[in-house]
């Protein structure tokens, strides 16, 4: 029998933290950086190479992405970017959260990007 915190928040997602997506963006396999956060949020500042996709636009954009690749997904602290994966591996994606989100991405003075997405 399931316990009770999966039966009322779903699975535990796969996580990692800030150093393990900046070594992974400079080394090899460069996972698809999904930015969940809103534009203006985004705009304030973001990893180089994020996708926004705000979370509430997740499930109509969800055919934009590759289910062959690896996706990270990014808000500002982890909680919504943990829905955002929650709702990926249902749909059968390899998506991971990033956790401490933006705030823990710009605690270790890694660079971000500001203005709109290209």
């Amino acid at each position: 029998m399931k316990n009770l915190f999966e039966l009322l928040f779903g699975k535990p997602v796969s996580t990692i933290n800030a150093i393990e997506l900046n070594d992974r963006l400079k080394n090899g396999k460069r996972p698809v950086v999904i930015d969940v956060r809103q534009p203006d949020e985004y705009r304030t500042g973001h990893i180089a190479g994020a996708k926004l996709f705000p979370l509430n636009k997740l499930n109509s954009r969800m055919k934009e992405l590759s289910q062959s690749r690896e996706i990270v997904c990014v808000c500002a602290s982890g909680n919504r970017s943990g829905s955002a994966t929650r709702m990926l591996v249902k749909a059968g994606f390899n998506a991971v959260n990033m956790k401490g989100g933006m705030s823990s991405w710009r605690q270790a003075n890694f660079p971000t990007k500001k203005g709109d997405a290209a």
